[in-house]
């Protein structure tokens, strides 16, 4: 992952680093129940993800459990530039429907995490 490096102002002065612009992570735990609608689903959410800075950084499938009990299809991590940018897709109006729609064809677990 690249980091961006950048001239901050902070209390103490100039400050060069990469934390003042924190990229922030999406990541969704899908148990599918209808492929069909799953993949309908990915057709229109993989553009708009793009459209508001988010970029996928897991193959579909190569997840793999080491310990512990969890089982979903499919697990994506998803990087953003920073929250608001997560934030914004995810109560966009044009992603609304797709909400109805991915639940309509699995059971989810969406969370979103601050990088460092």
């Amino acid at each position: 992952m690249a980091c961006v490096r950048r001239a901050c102002r902070n209390d103490e002065g100039l400050n060069l680093t990469s934390s003042c612009l924190k990229s922030a992570f999406g990541t969704g735990e899908h148990k599918i129940s209808n492929v069909a609608l799953f993949d309908d689903y990915l057709a229109k959410v993989v553009p708009m993800v793009e459209r508001f800075g988010g970029r996928y950084l897991t193959k579909a499938g190569s997840h793999e459990i080491l310990e512990g009990d969890w089982r979903p299809n499919r697990v994506v991590i998803i990087e953003f530039p920073d929250i608001a940018s997560i934030k914004n897709w995810y109560r966009a109006p044009e992603y609304q429907p797709l909400i109805a729609l991915r639940r309509s064809a699995a059971t989810d677990v969406m969370i979103i995490l601050e990088g460092l």
